[in-house]
């Protein structure tokens, strides 16, 4: 189930954005602090008001309680294509959920945004990640070496795009 994230969410936000596992392919600061997680929720909200961005909470049926994010954190209006990003935490990795999610979100970002494209900007050595874009039609587009830095070091991007008339 997808919902909206509000600051009552902020204890999972954090439990998300601090572990190691769900960030290891984020190239991100991890979350610090609760505080962290609070600004997080309320840039989500405000990119939902400005049209910029709109962001989900991934729950499981009949429970509330968030075990991750999706949505498209990048509305390029003019362009009428957004970014996607997404994250679950470990231990609901591997049972398809996100699958589910993204099926949704995709379906949501063409119907209802009226988006001609969604772009995916992944580390390359995020393999898992790559597998769900391609089972769901993306295709890469360019791989920009040592394009990004973060923690000290230069990093690589694959970008990967689904454009509507795709699908």
């Amino acid at each position: 189930m997808l919902r909206q994230i509000v600051l009552e969410d902020s204890k999972e936000i954090f439990a998300l954005r601090s572990n190691k596992e769900a960030m290891r392919f984020l190239d991100r600061p991890m979350a610090q602090s609760e505080r962290d997680a609070i600004a997080l929720i309320e840039k989500i909200e405000r990119d939902l008001v400005a049209n910029d961005g709109i962001t989900w909470g991934i729950c499981l049926r009949n429970d509330s309680r968030l075990i991750g994010t999706i949505g498209f954190w990048r509305i390029l209006k003019e362009h009428h294509r957004a970014e996607i990003g997404y994250m679950l935490f470990p231990e609901f990795h591997g049972k398809g959920l996100m699958q589910e999610a993204i099926q949704v979100s995709i379906q949501y970002a063409f119907e209802k945004l009226q988006l001609h494209s969604i772009e995916a900007n992944v580390n390359p050595n995020n393999l898992a990640s790559i597998k769900l874009l391609e089972k769901n039609q993306f295709v890469r587009e360019a791989y920009f070496r040592e394009n990004y830095y973060f923690n000290g070091k230069f990093i690589d991007s694959a970008i990967y795009s689904l454009v509507k008339s795709d699908r």
